[in-house]
């Protein structure tokens, strides 16, 4: 959602940041702002901010020119008050000598507001954040520090100042926080909101997104829960609530310019369709043993004997995440014969459902930072269950959380639609099936055939992709309609939801997914001339059926786009518009037959004039509830 970056000691730090904004822009926001001031000297915090887009907050500076070599700076999601220039972050606190932007949300921040407001504060914004700077300001205030002795003691009074005010918060925050009176140092603290420190090039940074780091920062280290990261531009100090000052772990910044920019595409969501390939390749890399016929996997932190035990398996995750969900259902309990539930993790985390003692979680997500699904993996974990993550970045909260997992390795995900990490995390969970499977009672044979047909789906999406330009076409017939069905059967009724949740994200357009069959229970009485049915018909047991329920959309006057195998014939007689997919075994169908439903958004989106990268009232990483 909202995105930080900061840094000291950066010779153009007002260039650094703007940039850095730029790379967060996919994550969703409504305002920017930075604070810029100089690590030489005790002076003013210059502030810019508006709501709109980077590109307002760079005019404003035109206007009003800033400088300095130290400096945070935000994009806001609006949460507490709407998208005005004042809400927009950074906040000062007291009388200037705190600036701070925060991403999270503050719970109790009416009752610190009347407080403050009661100390003389003033508050000119309706934001949470501001009584965070405010409160900080109080504090050091009460505290009487000498900013001479402040430094001479490595700032630890500061740090305790810091501690105080975060003690005194209930709810979330990635917090940057810049100080008037001690000008050489930026703190950084974290609780359940994603932040990094990085180093490198003679200057320090901080980011809320490794992404905006790449090019500047030579190593990264992600703070955890409960930590706060001193930041001047010879070192890094890091203290945690509990345990004080302790070692950063600081990593290689494994990312290049090229996975931050839209490499000759005209979006990022196009560019992230076709590195669908080789994404795949990269979560099967390493992880198929053909000795033994099976999956292998070098994080789930549970031996194969425990794992053996395994009863019951709940998926959990948000979104597109929630619909990988239910694709691993269906592969899961077709290869391994493992009793699957999909949870809701906005739902899940509420609930207090009946468990098996032999259950174990598997929290899906791309970010690794999806609040509801934090929430759901931690009372799961609480109650005792083995929770297991199935994530696309590195050192996220709920891969630091969780007692094990799996990573993706998509590469980053910039926009905002998700594509690359939906076929990604269905593989992995279709490597979970074969894994789980060969556990208990698939056979040796069995399990090579999986493994050939697994290895071949790269190429087939390869093929898949070759649609693009029917799909356009078809696209720029249809775009102007108003209502989507998606209706397929199977392992691709999650394919159907997945396809309607696209064209809805990007196009703004309605569109619902069903069941094929359960189409004549309802859906059935939209259906007219302006309201294209989107059919999946693979072939298989169940073709026949959908077939008939063509044939009922027919004959009530409904537009038909039929996504079907190559060399298919019957369905050139019922439907609209065909487009053909290489034929594929069920349990990786939507792996293939979501491309052309990826491609159908992105076009119809383009052809209306949408925002395909950055959709409106969207965020990447949706960090509350």
């Amino acid at each position: 959602m909202c995105g930080i970056v900061g840094c000291v000691g950066y010779s153009n730090a007002l260039e650094f940041l703007l940039a850095g904004l730029r790379r967060l822009e996919y994550r969703g926001y409504d305002s920017a702002g930075i604070a810029l001031a100089h690590m030489e000297r005790a002076e003013a915090i210059h502030v810019r901010k508006t709501a709109g887009r980077i590109d307002r907050l760079v005019s404003l500076i035109e206007a009003h020119p800033i400088s300095g070599n130290i400096g945070i700076a935000h994009t806001r999601w609006a949460t507490h008050g709407g998208a005005t220039d004042r809400n927009a972050h950074p906040h000062l606190g007291g009388d200037g000598e705190v600036a701070v932007v925060h991403n999270g949300v503050i719970e109790n921040c009416d009752s610190l507001r009347t407080r403050l407001e009661g100390l003389g504060y003033t508050f000119r914004s309706e934001t949470d954040t501001e009584v965070i700077a405010h409160l900080i300001a109080q504090l050091l205030r009460e505290a009487h520090l000498d900013p001479q002795e402040v430094v001479a003691k490595g700032y630890t009074p500061l740090v305790q100042v810091i501690q105080s005010a975060l003690s005194q918060l209930r709810g979330t925050w990635g917090l940057a926080i810049l100080f008037r009176d001690y000008p050489g140092i930026i703190v950084g603290a974290r609780l359940g909101s994603p932040l990094i420190v990085g180093t490198g090039n003679g200057a320090n940074f901080l980011a809320s997104d490794a992404s905006a780091l790449v090019g500047v920062a030579d190593n990264v280290v992600f703070l955890s829960d409960n930590e706060i990261a001193l930041i001047t531009g010879e070192w890094v100090r890091v203290y945690h609530r509990d345990q004080g000052r302790v070692q950063p772990d600081f990593r290689r910044l494994d990312m290049s310019a090229s996975d931050v920019d839209t490499g000759g595409f005209a979006h990022f969501m196009l560019k992230e369709i076709y590195e669908q390939p080789e994404a795949l390749k990269n979560a099967m890399r390493g992880r198929i043993d053909l000795d033994v016929a099976s999956a292998k996997f070098g994080g789930l932190n549970l031996s194969p004997q425990q794992l053996r035990q395994v009863e019951r398996i709940v998926l959990t995750g948000c979104g597109t995440s929630w619909h990988a969900g239910l694709v691993g259902e269906y592969q899961i309990e077709a290869i391994a014969r493992i009793p699957v539930e999909v949870e809701y993790a906005s739902e899940l985390r509420y609930r207090n459902p009946p468990l098996h003692r032999n259950t174990i979680l598997f929290a899906i997500t791309q970010s690794g930072e999806t609040a509801d699904t934090l929430a759901a993996l931690r009372e799961l974990k609480r109650k005792g269950y083995p929770t297991l993550a199935i994530c696309n970045v590195v050192g996220s909260t709920i891969a630091q959380e969780a007692d094990g997992g799996i990573y993706l390795h998509a590469g980053p995900e910039i926009g905002v639609a998700s594509t690359k990490a939906f076929t990604s995390q269905c593989l992995v969970l279709a490597l979970l099936a074969l894994y789980f499977g060969r556990l208990r009672d698939l056979s040796f044979e069995a399990g090579t055939r999986i493994i050939e047909k697994l290895r071949e789906l790269p190429n087939l999406v390869a093929r898949a992709l070759e649609c693009d330009e029917k799909v356009r076409r078809i696209a720029d017939r249809f775009y102007q309609c108003r209502n989507f069905l998606y209706l397929g059967r199977q392992f691709n009724f999650p394919t159907a939801l997945e396809g309607a949740l696209k064209l809805k994200e990007i196009s703004y357009i309605h569109a619902e997914g069903y069941p094929a069959a359960e189409m004549k229970h309802g859906p059935i009485a939209l259906v007219d001339e302006q309201t294209p049915s989107v059919f999946l018909l693979p072939q298989g047991h169940v073709y026949e059926k959908v077939l008939a329920n063509m044939q009922e959309i027919k004959a009530r006057g409904g537009p038909i786009i039929a996504v079907v195998e190559e060399g298919d014939q019957e369905a050139w007689r019922i439907a609209d518009e065909i487009i053909e997919v290489p034929a594929v075994d069920d349990f990786l169908q939507p792996i293939v037959f979501i491309i052309p439903l990826q491609l159908l958004a992105y076009h119809i989106a383009v052809a209306r004039g949408c925002d395909v990268d950055k959709p409106r009232n969207l965020a990447k990483s949706v960090t509350v509830e």
